[in-house]
């Protein structure tokens, strides 16, 4: 079984239908795929996907119906920012929403799906681009 944290890049570029999204529904359909969603993912894309004048109902169904969202807490929020301290001594622009999406996959022992170039040196992350 194999599992997966999939962050905002990966959702929108799914939701688009792209080529790289198609990755992700290759994910989303496979059955012995285990599939999360952190909550700070779920707040950037229906932002996004509003800010482009989209449904943004339609995008929050489709990633609830079709992943696990893993909410905030103190914890998860010590390991983000952790994590972020981290990541920016060596990418200078890593985000604060991409730390928990990372804190989210160490705490799940999964893998991040993402086309993020922030994520290119980071064990855990699985680029689709």
């Amino acid at each position: 079984m194999s599992s997966y944290v999939i962050d905002a890049y990966a959702w929108i570029e799914y939701l688009m239908g792209s080529e790289p999204g198609a990755k992700v529904n290759s994910v989303l359909e496979n059955e012995t795929s285990e599939v999360y969603t952190c909550a700070i993912a779920v707040a950037e894309v229906v932002s996004k996907v509003a800010r482009e004048g989209q449904d943004a109902k339609i995008a929050y169904d489709i990633l609830l119906s079709n992943s696990q969202v893993i909410n905030v807490d103190e914890e998860l929020s010590k390991t983000a920012g952790l994590l972020h301290a981290e990541m920016r001594k060596k990418e200078k622009d890593f985000g604060l929403a991409d730390a928990y999406v990372l804190a989210t996959a160490k705490k799940l022992k999964s893998k991040v799906l993402t086309g993020d170039l922030h994520f290119k040196n980071v064990k855990e992350a699985i680029l689709i681009k």
